[in-house]
């Protein structure tokens, strides 16, 4: 919501600089993104929130202003000039069929104005607030909706059938033109405004007028609509149609239903003065949905509770007064100033529907006051502090991570269903969002690899070209009709293993370095095991599925090119997740059955076996095919080098693996190593083919 600095003065007399000015309503809740000296002066531009749908105008800003600074509201009702030669009562018939979705609609008619284009004075603010100028009478709706905070729409008077309107709950698959010139699909819980016998719709309730009736230069006679609507169903509508307007917006936050009659009299003010017609008496008034002015108590023990300091009775009164809740002190004991027992019968304004309990009140009565006047103070606890059951295992967990040069980020769940469909396993159902934000947040992420590779996908087009990151978090899929959540792992990896430095030669991330990161995890829990395989969104040659004893826990490797096409990657990317609950529980196994072995005091022998081995074979079964022997002296196996091309032969290449061997007992003799080593030759020649090349 853009503020218009001089505007806003016309409501309340603040002498305050723009700056100042945006200060203090951010001190009072109001958030601001900024201020603007533009050439039509300062602009103060006001993250309105949800709950705040009275501040969507520069009455109730001004009112917010008026409460800070302690300043009466300048706000006098308007009060247009009526003919004597007819009355809308006799010009115009208004019906309300669905007052569940319309809770009030009002219509005044003007004969005889012209339609032209609107003063200096109004185009200027308009376009302040970001909105065109069209033409006077147009402006003034838009000008009144900026003004007063509620929209409304006005009507060519003429081009209205039979000079009747109904309000209606439109029929599923109705169709109808909208202003914009699209033709929109209407569905039953929409409501829809007609002309005539209302059997033909020609705008939406809340959202956007029809085509068919709209104002232009031609036009000498109007009828001024301004009513109140269902918010929640025109926040279905606006996200149903994807149509979202000023209008859907104030209306879906829960518009002042009182506004509309005083908005519509503004409206015939203004016309009156730039476009000249007569105003005819009166107004028809259909008010189905009046409420009764909700009562609610505050007392001065639960500002003490809640805020743990006091507020003088001067402060309250003051503070809830300006904001229009007209407090009356109740108690017994109202003529004694900061009686502990101190209670004040608060009435709800119209404009502030979601102050409904005493708590509300109270955080009414401190912004106003001042939040920076209360003492910091940790509230008094309850109940004793208690760790989740996995906390010291996801510590550990994030510990080494981070360790290993990771980033841990947060992402939000909500996910496009064609980007979540690029990365979600054969088979498993999405769980669809029934009412979600926009289209490209409409699933929840069946995998936690697709927001790890939109994350990969920012940070590449914002510059980070070299980007290790990790997620602790949950994915979610449907179980028939179940929904179900697994915690994962997901790590994401980029650009540089190891960049230029004085003594180090760049060096890319590559699977290997994935791989070996995963395995630094898995050796909090015994040790991972590697199998070939992967979904079809990892590279072929570079992928692995990952387990842990005979349990399968997730999938890890280089994305494949048509998924890096899709992030509009040039440079390879690294994705896997691990389901994390199944790693928590071997950590705990692992460190409950650690126990205390002294370093063996006789020295450890290497011996180093070069291998020539046929393609496919891999590491993994060479290791296992020398546990297989139970070698007791046997405390390590690693692959030391890997070499393929000139002297290794077609179809195989040469692995140089590393064995260790260490006795507790006794020193290791010659003839003990040999005899071992040649088992070691025995098996691996018999098991997998191998041959021991030539030293």
């Amino acid at each position: 919501m853009k503020i218009v600095y001089n505007w806003l003065k016309e409501f309340v007399d603040v002498a305050a600089s723009p700056e100042e000015l945006a200060s203090r309503l951010a001190g009072s809740g109001t958030n601001i993104a900024g201020v603007d000296n533009g050439p039509h002066g300062a602009v103060i531009d006001a993250e309105v929130g949800s709950n705040r749908p009275d501040c969507l105008g520069h009455l109730g800003i001004a009112r917010e202003v008026a409460a800070v600074y302690k300043k009466p509201l300048k706000f006098a009702a308007p009060k247009p000039a009526e003919s004597t030669a007819g009355k809308a009562a006799d010009a115009v018939r208004v019906e309300i069929q669905a007052p569940e979705l319309c809770g009030r609609f009002t219509a005044r008619v003007i004969r005889g104005m012209k339609i032209q284009p609107s003063p200096k004075w109004m185009k200027e603010r308009l376009e302040a607030s970001g909105v065109a100028s069209i033409s006077n009478v147009v402006d003034v709706s838009n000008y009144v909706m900026l003004e007063l905070g509620h929209p409304l729409h006005t009507y060519d008077y003429d081009k209205v059938r039979d000079h009747s309107i109904v309000v209606r709950r439109a029929r599923q698959g109705e169709k109808l033109r909208t202003l914009d010139g699209i033709e929109r699909t209407l569905d039953s819980t929409m409501s829809v405004i007609c002309e005539g016998d209302g059997s033909r719709a020609t705008g939406i309730g809340g959202i956007m007028g029809g085509a068919e009736s709209e104002i232009s230069f031609s036009t000498k006679n109007v009828l001024i609509e301004c009513a109140w609507f269902e918010p929640i169903a025109v926040r279905r509508g606006a996200r149903s149609l994807k149509l979202h307007t000023e209008a859907s917006m104030r209306f879906g936050r829960g518009a002042d239903p009182e506004m509309a009659e005083v908005a519509s009299r503004r409206a015939a003010e203004l016309i009156l003065q730039l476009a000249g017609g007569e105003l005819l008496s009166g107004v028809v008034d259909i008010y189905p949905g009046k409420r009764t002015p909700k009562k609610i108590r505050v007392t001065r023990a639960e500002i003490l509770r809640v805020m743990g300091a006091d507020v003088p009775d001067k402060e309250v009164e003051a503070a809830l007064s300006a904001l229009g809740f007209a407090p009356i002190r109740v108690d017994d004991n109202r003529g004694a100033e900061g009686s502990l027992l101190a209670a004040w019968e608060c009435t709800q304004p119209s404009w502030r529907a979601e102050v409904e309990r005493e708590i509300d009140l109270v955080e009414e009565v401190a912004r106003i006051y001042g939040l920076g006047k209360f003492p910091p103070r940790l509230p008094a606890a309850r109940q004793g502090a208690q760790r989740l059951p996995h906390y010291d295992a996801e510590t550990r967990l994030r510990e080494r991570l981070i360790g290993l040069g990771y980033h841990e980020i947060v992402t939000i769940p909500h996910v496009s269903e064609d980007r979540d469909a690029l990365f979600r396993p054969q088979g498993a159902a999405p769980a669809r969002i029934s009412n979600p934000l926009s289209e490209e947040a409409n699933v929840l992420k069946s995998t936690g690899v697709v927001t790890m590779a939109n994350t990969l996908e920012w940070n590449l087009n914002h510059g980070q070209r070299n980007v290790r990151l990790f997620e602790i978090g949950s994915h979610y899929r449907l179980n028939g009709d179940k929904p179900v959540e697994t915690r994962v792992l997901t790590i994401g990896a980029t650009g540089a293993a190891r960049e230029q430095a004085l003594h180090d030669a760049a060096r890319p991330y590559e699977f290997a370095d994935l791989k070996g990161d995963l395995d630094a995890i898995g050796a909090l829990g015994g040790g991972f095991h590697w199998s070939e395989g992967g979904p079809d969104w990892l590279h072929a040659a570079r992928r692995g599925s990952v387990g842990m004893g005979q349990r399968p826990l997730g999938v890890a490797g280089q994305a494949a090119r048509r998924v890096a096409d899709k992030l509009k990657s040039r440079q390879d990317a690294f994705l896997a997740e691990i389901e994390i609950e199944a790693l928590y529980s071997a950590m705990r196994a692992t460190l409950e059955n650690r126990r205390y072995e002294p370093l063996p005091r006789f020295p450890a022998v290497e011996r180093d076996f070069s291998l020539l081995l046929a393609d496919g074979t891999h590491f993994a079964d060479v290791k296992k095919a020398i546990a297989s022997l139970g070698v007791a002296e046997i405390v390590s196996i690693e692959a030391a080098d890997l070499f393929r091309g000139k002297n290794v032969p077609t179809g195989k290449y040469s692995l140089l693996v590393r064995v260790t061997f260490q006795s507790r007992e006794a020193t290791l003799t010659d003839a003990q190593v040999s005899e071992a080593s040649a088992k070691i030759v025995a098996a691996l020649e018999k098991n997998l083919g191998a041959q021991l090349r030539a030293s």
